[in-house]
């Protein structure tokens, strides 16, 4: 381009060959991404030019109206599609009737001077919100092929920035959390790619995952016929440089250019039909391209391609951005990882303070991905000594989660085993642990020992700060793992657990009952999971009586309303209840493991739904009367269990041996419940202190906002405090980016180091059809009104309806005692929120997939919590 060209044309045009990625701004996501394209050795991009976001923005300033409706836009539903459908019509006739000036006409025709006035074009829309790493936008602006002659060009450029508002553009963008105001548009103009053979290539497995394993979707002529859903592709899958799996579709139509522009659907020849569009050896050919332009960005891609005279050109290119990322190892060998968040119910992603943290104060090593965190269990998989003791840990915990190991393990080699070491001698005198006595007392002293550590920790904390504060804290945590792992507080918790176990198991085989334990664990003791619960029903017998309180409450919005409730008849009272209660559960809320999370005494606003629904709900004096009646009903369970046994041969051993063991589970399985509470006491005294460093660092000009140091690690936030130097700002806001895509991510129960997300499977042939089937927690069946509720605050529940959700941990129990039954997608039968449904004697099925996605809100259901499946009622 001449000098003076350039000088004139700039800021309006450039080469595709004259931008690479890094220009987003300049030629949107898809031109930037064929200029990075251009510019890897060996790979072909059809010639041609970007015209500029400048060009655009020149336009649109030339309809001032623009920004009202734009405003406008921005305040519609994004679910009300009418209202959305208009505005962005209007938009797009408005910015289409724009005519373009003289001199920006001018560049795209010089433009195309340069490159052939008179041939085919595809010209394609190239936003700056798209193709990016975390949202693709893929189809959601326009293209159009095979343009000829520049004043078709022209008006289908236009068309191109009037595509930036398609409905379906309008509504992926606010779903995103992207301003229309902040996205501009450019526009690419190729040459048109003639091609023989089209399609799509993934450089990663789409659905599974799998890094190794690229797949080739390939028709006949233009990629149109693929991308828009005309035919059936055929599908190659190519690992390690070779095809592994094909399928050969009937491709009855193509799409082919016309001679005078346009495209048009035409029948493919019946004898081509079933011929695949490309042979192995040219599928694995395009796969090595592909895994050349992966290594060049740096991530697995979605790529567009043409065969034209037996070579490749590639149109597109970007990020697969619904992969979940893998985990980093350090090495290049297999690796299995376990989710954390399936086990802890809480499958959110984390902040990175909180996930640091959760790896500082765990007891074994996690490794982050997504948000969201993985315990590698490689080694333990690979030794037979110790992987049958997990299979069957995990097991009783998720069976998905055993089946998707087993999956893995089921694969030649890619767990290797490792021999077992020789017998183990003991030192000499030792003995195997005694089980520990079935005495109420070690609960209680248990009990006692957590709060004399946490009321030391409080005590100690308060005179920290600055660098001081996080020497405290990181000598704090090895006291957190101490009290974690203290030995006598795991076997408490493992005996209620192996006392369910037994009894489900041999009152099954000698009674032929299902889950028996489930009727003999309600109101057990010193379950402080299930007092949660009940001493928030108590809280509304407190507030019931006083009228105005209720009304009040009724229209709270925000967090100050407990200094308010003084001023009302009885809102003394009900504030001081609501207090003691915070006092004692404050520290607790949905997703409580993330310290980031806002706790019910940070947002106490949080409760007042399902305080009022209590209200509504139960009569007074009802937490008394539920647990009493809980501690009826199993008494009478067992009477009626022991009667059944001494009636059986050998009965009266049976009967002692059952005897035994309902009281070790009556005297233990409420401990369950304590240690998480315990770890969550200690998060929050870690979470003020550190709050109170961070309002610190504001006042310093080290952050903006307190909240910012959420998005630090925790070693990074101590880095800060200790250097006296202002936090990054660029990594804080590219981190809160990044958090919000992940919680667009599905996270695995297993993933493996190749990138494979296996979720497992029940492999059962015991239900009906049609039924979602889970993981039975918790005997009975209910029948009533699902109510699907993703967010603890906007409960709204009546008696008799069944909660569906996606997991529940500990802050969820006190929905729990105004429900009739519980399906979630995540859980086992040790989980928080079965332990707490069999406490409550509610009918409830967990690990039930897309749960809440199947289940519409309103819907009649029947739960089969002894048998383990949903049935959705007509």
């Amino acid at each position: 381009m001449p000098v003076e060209e350039a000088a004139v044309h700039g800021p309006y045009v450039l080469d595709i060959q004259e931008v690479d990625e890094t220009q987003v701004s300049v030629v949107g996501g898809k031109g930037a991404h064929l200029g990075g394209l251009s510019r890897i050795e060996g790979v072909r991009v059809p010639p041609g030019f970007c015209v500029t976001t400048q060009a655009f923005r020149r336009v649109m300033a030339g309809a001032p109206s623009l920004d009202a409706l734009l405003d406008r836009l921005s305040r519609v539903d994004p679910e009300d599609r009418d209202a959305v459908g208009a505005l962005s019509a209007r938009i797009r006739r408005t910015i289409e009737a724009i005519a373009v000036p003289d001199d920006l006409a001018a560049a795209i025709t010089g433009a195309l001077a340069r490159h052939g006035e008179q041939a085919a074009y595809a010209v394609r829309s190239s936003a700056t919100a798209e193709d990016l790493p975390t949202a693709s936008f893929a189809g959601q602006q326009d293209t159009y092929l095979n343009v000829v002659g520049p004043a078709a060009v022209l008006r289908h450029v236009s068309r191109c920035w009037a595509s930036l508002f398609t409905e379906r553009a309008v509504t992926y963008r606010r779903r995103n959390g992207i301003d229309h105001h902040a996205v501009d548009m450019a526009v690419v103009v190729q040459r048109m790619a003639f091609s023989h053979a089209s399609g799509i290539l993934f450089t990663a497995h789409p659905v599974t995952g799998d890094r190794r394993t690229a797949t080739v979707d390939a028709g006949f002529g233009l990629g149109e016929a693929l991308v828009s859903g005309l035919v059936n592709p055929d599908v190659f899958a190519v690992r390690d440089g070779e095809v592994v799996a094909r399928t050969i579709a009937a491709k009855r139509l193509a799409v082919q250019a016309l001679p005078d522009g346009g495209t048009q659907e035409v029948s493919v020849e019946a004898g081509l039909q079933e011929q695949p569009a490309l042979t192995d050896a040219q599928a694995v050919r395009l796969v090595r391209l592909g895994r050349r332009i992966e290594a060049h960005f740096g991530r697995p891609q979605d790529i567009e391609w043409c065969l034209v005279d037996d070579g490749f050109q590639i149109v597109q290119s970007r990020p697969i951005t619904t992969l979940f990322p893998v985990p980093e190892s350090g090495d290049r060998g297999n690796h299995v990882y376990v989710s954390v968040g399936h086990g802890q119910m809480m499958t959110d992603p984390m902040r990175p303070l909180g996930h640091s943290m959760w790896q500082l104060t765990a007891m074994v090593p996690m490794q982050e991905a997504g948000g969201r965190l993985f315990v590698d269990v490689t080694p333990r998989l690979a030794s037979p000594a110790s992987r049958d003791g997990l299979l069957e840990a995990l097991g009783k915990g998720d069976p998905l989660v055993r089946d998707a190991l087993e999956t893995v393990l089921g694969r030649d080699g890619f767990v290797p085993s490792i021999p077992d070491p020789g017998p183990v001698v003991p030192p000499a005198g030792a003995a195997a642990p005694a089980p520990i006595e079935t005495d109420p007392g070690i609960v209680t002293d248990l009990i006692a020992r957590s709060r004399e550590s946490i009321a030391a920790l409080e005590r100690d904390i308060r005179t920290k700060s600055g660098p001081a504060l996080f020497d405290f804290l990181l000598e704090a945590f090895e006291e957190h793992k101490r009290v974690l792992g203290d030995r006598l507080s795991m076997q408490a918790v493992m005996a209620g657990m192996d006392a369910t176990w037994w009894l489900n198991d041999k009152l099954q085989e000698w009674l032929g009952e299902k889950n028996a334990a489930d009727t003999l664990t309600l109101s057990a003791p010193d379950n402080i999971t299930s007092e949660m619960g009940l001493e928030l029903l108590d809280v509304a017998d407190v507030i019931r009586p006083h009228t105005e309180v209720v009304a009040f409450l009724q229209g709270v919005e925000d967090d100050g309303f407990l200094d308010e409730l003084p001023k009302l008849p009885g809102g003394t009272e009900a504030r001081d209840a609501i207090e003691a209660y915070l006092d004692r559960y404050g520290m607790r809320c949905v997703g409580e493991i993330d310290i980031t999370r806002p706790r019910w005494r940070e947002r106490p606003a949080t409760l007042v739904p399902v305080l009022l629904d209590n209200v509504r709900n139960f009569e007074p004096g009802a937490a008394g009367k539920r647990f009493e009646q809980g501690r009826q009903k199993a008494r009478q369970k067992e009477q009626d269990v022991l009667s059944r046994l001494r009636d059986l041969p050998d009965g009266d051993r049976k009967a002692d041996e059952t005897r035994r063991m309902i009281d070790r589970v009556r005297t233990f399985i409420g401990y369950r419940e304590y240690p998480k509470y315990g770890i969550i006491s200690r998060y929050f005294v870690y979470k003020r202190a550190l709050l109170e460093e961070a309002e610190r660092l504001v006042r310093a000009g080290a952050v903006s906002e307190p909240e910012d140091v959420f998005y630090l690690t925790f070693q990074e936030f101590h880095e800060v405090v200790r250097a006296r130097r202002p936090a990054d700002p660029e990594l804080i806001r590219r981190r809160k980016e990044e958090f919000t895509a992940y919680h667009a991510l599905t996270p695995p129960r297993v993933l493996t180091s190749d990138g494979e997300a296996l979720t497992g499977a029940y492999r059962r042939d015991d239900v009906p059809a049609g039924a979602l089937v889970g993981v039975p927690v918790s005997a009975g069946t209910v029948e009533g009104r699902a109510r699907v509720v993703l967010d603890l605050s906007e409960a709204d529940l009546e008696a008799g309806d069944i909660l569906v959700t996606a997991f529940t941990d500990p802050s969820w129990s006190p929905l729990f005692v105004g429900v009739a039954g519980l399906v979630t997608e995540v859980g086992g039968l040790m989980t928080h929120g079965a332990v707490i449904a069999r406490e409550y004697g509610l009918p409830a099925v967990v690990g039930v997939e897309r749960a809440t996605r199947t289940i519409l809100d309103g819907q009649r259901i029947r739960v089969h919590g002894t048998d383990g499946y949903v049935e959705i009622l007509p």
